[in-house]
């Protein structure tokens, strides 16, 4: 019984001593106690309704910077520089016929689209927008709610819309949407996994999964900075979790048509484009929280009178202004690079994405610890040291990969001289080719020869009968 009692008093004391800095570091930051129900509900119409004017804004703001950059006018005709074409375009899917396939599964062909377009809404509840406020006599943050695990949150709900892509390509009862719809799944499977690899290092930095932890933890310095390898893995993978151009292979026209909503007209399809601007917004959010210091003004101005414009609605500006920072990314990558090949996105994901991701997680952790006097009381001697075997191992990893590739590479022998019509359409020379010449071909001896024969035997054409022959 002693013995019992000892350890339920050494566990009684660990637990007391690690709980407070449990309660510190795990638990959010942003304060709730004085939120009425009805005031999340407000703030709940709040954050759709900025959605849906955003989405909006969006789709006007692509249209007309994609025409700019490749020289063709956008929409400019309907209402003052074409701000009434968005509306028009809802107005006309609102009236479109609804038409279902005759081959479809109609319960699931119905649920997909559903599922695709409200769980977009979800995973911005947990995005802090801004600091503490003042709304209807109450002091509540400007966020919809938050967990200690609030970042494993979104992934949850994106592995959930992962459903209705799937279940839209297979109720449709068509080839090309199932082949877009296993496309498409596998393609957000893959890139999810290394995006949720790439915040891991967010994890470490911040010791929180709460993303008001995690933005109270960037007050002194973004983690943009320590974690610039997780901001560009993430980068890539928010690309391929949209389906967005040059990553939008479930949806290329020239193999699949539209991919898994092809089959989908009217409000249906509304449904699965309006969930796909949204995930923009979402993982827009998502990486202003974790890499740019959410809702918290840019250093310099922070640092006014006191942070000052870190106060009240200022951080709404700010949040808004990093946020269609991303949104002009999408756009302008839309607009420049061409569409990758299906088994290369893929590849990269698997073969390459992951396994470095993981490998930079774990070199993290190592300067974390390090940090924290894990490894001796030199802090900046141990991280020094830990940084300079992680760039000889990685300089040494790529001094290994080109040698590999340099050996496995064959040798292409370049003639000399080519016939730029020898596989039936012209050919341009390399640099130091030249063109063959055309000329007459020649003649094998042995064949008799065509000079002096009449068109019709160099032709192949039947000899003609004699005009002065017989008839009958």
């Amino acid at each position: 019984m002693s013995l019992t009692s000892s350890f339920t008093t050494v566990v009684q004391t660990g637990v007391d001593t690690i709980a407070p800095a449990l309660a510190s570091t795990d638990n959010p930051a942003a304060d709730f106690s004085d939120t009425p129900w009805w005031l999340s509900l407000v703030k709940a119409l709040f954050v759709f309704v900025f959605l849906l004017i955003n989405v909006v804004i969006v789709i006007w703001f692509e249209r007309r910077v994609i025409g700019r950059m490749q020289q063709r006018p956008g929409p400019n005709r309907a209402g003052p520089f074409g701000l009434l074409q968005t509306v028009a375009d809802g107005i006309k899917l609102v009236l479109q016929e609804d038409l279902i396939p005759d081959k479809a599964d109609k319960a699931v062909f119905l649920l997909a689209p559903i599922i695709a377009g409200t769980m977009a809404f979800v995973s911005f509840a947990i995005i802090p927008m801004g600091p503490m406020i003042s709304m209807f006599g109450h002091r509540t943050p400007l966020q919809l709610t938050d967990t200690p695990v609030a970042v494993l949150l979104v992934l949850a709900v994106a592995g959930v819309g992962v459903y209705g892509i799937v279940l839209a390509g297979w109720s449709s009862g068509s080839t090309y949407p199932l082949l877009g719809g296993l496309r498409s799944t596998a393609q957000v499977i893959s890139y999810e996994i290394a995006m949720g690899l790439s915040l891991v290092a967010i994890f470490l930095y911040s010791g929180s999964m709460s993303t008001s932890q995690i933005v109270a933890s960037q007050k002194s310095l973004w983690f943009i900075i320590p974690a610039f390898f997780s901001f560009l893995v993430y980068v890539v993978c928010m690309l391929g979790e949209t389906n967005r151009l040059p990553f939008d292979l479930a949806e290329g026209e020239g193999e699949l048509t539209g991919g898994f909503h092809t089959e989908y007209s009217s409000m249906r399809f509304a449904m699965f484009f309006l969930g796909e601007y949204i995930n923009m917004f979402t993982v827009s959010a998502l990486a202003t929280t974790m890499f740019m210091g959410g809702w918290q003004a840019p250093p310099g101005i922070a640092a006014i009178n006191d942070g000052m414009f870190n106060e009240g609605w200022w951080g709404l500006l700010w949040f808004v202004i990093k946020l269609w920072l991303f949104m002009f990314f999408f756009v302008w990558l839309r607009g420049t690079l061409p569409r990758v090949r299906y088994d290369q996105f893929m590849r990269f994901g698997w073969k390459f994405l992951i396994p470095v991701t993981l490998l930079w997680v774990v070199a993290v952790a190592f300067i974390r610890g390090a940090q924290l006097a894990f490894f001796g009381e030199s802090t900046r001697t141990a991280t020094v040291i830990i940084i300079g075997v992680i760039a000889v191992i990685a300089l040494a990893v790529a001094w290994v990969w080109d040698g590999k590739r340099a050996a496995d590479a064959v040798p292409v022998e370049r003639p000399e001289e080519i016939d730029p019509f020898a596989g039936g359409y012209p050919i341009p020379p390399l640099p130091g080719q030249r063109l063959r010449e055309p000329g007459q071909v020649a003649l094998d001896p042995s064949e008799p020869s065509l000079l002096g024969a009449p068109t019709w035997a160099i032709s192949g054409h039947a000899e003609p009968a004699d005009e002065e022959a017989p008839r009958g």
